[in-house]
């Protein structure tokens, strides 16, 4: 992935100046293909997924993990499940042979389940 200051400049020589894109790919070192990609979009594209990755052992679980947190919102705050406890319950009530994530923000199982806040 190029800087957007990359994508400027490669755009305003092409562009603005009037040059080739052929001459800007030798100018800046990158293929032709690449400057065609450049001029067609004024900032660089992000990456989106064509779908979504597939989860072979947590898949079938998720409808467990949604209705443990769908009980956890009336339950007093002391008594909800933390990530470790959803991991806990899946493993020994329904034989989950995953294993547990750690994530820098906090320890998460699923992606839905919220750090612990202090």
């Amino acid at each position: 992935m190029f800087a957007v200051e990359t994508y400027a400049a490669v755009r305003r020589f092409v562009f603005v100046e009037g040059k080739s894109r052929r001459e800007a790919a030798r100018v800046f070192g990158l293929s032709r293909d690449t400057i065609a990609k450049m001029c067609r979009y004024s900032a660089p594209p992000g990456y989106v997924r064509s779908k979504q990755p597939e989860r072979p052992k947590l898949g079938p679980l998720v409808p467990m993990i949604d209705a443990i947190l769908e009980a956890d919102k009336t339950a007093p705050p002391k008594q909800r499940h933390t990530a470790k406890r959803i991991f806990e319950r899946l493993r020994i009530e329904h034989s989950y042979a995953g294993g547990y994530r750690r994530s820098p923000s906090g320890v998460s199982f699923d992606s839905r389940v919220a750090p612990r806040q202090l």
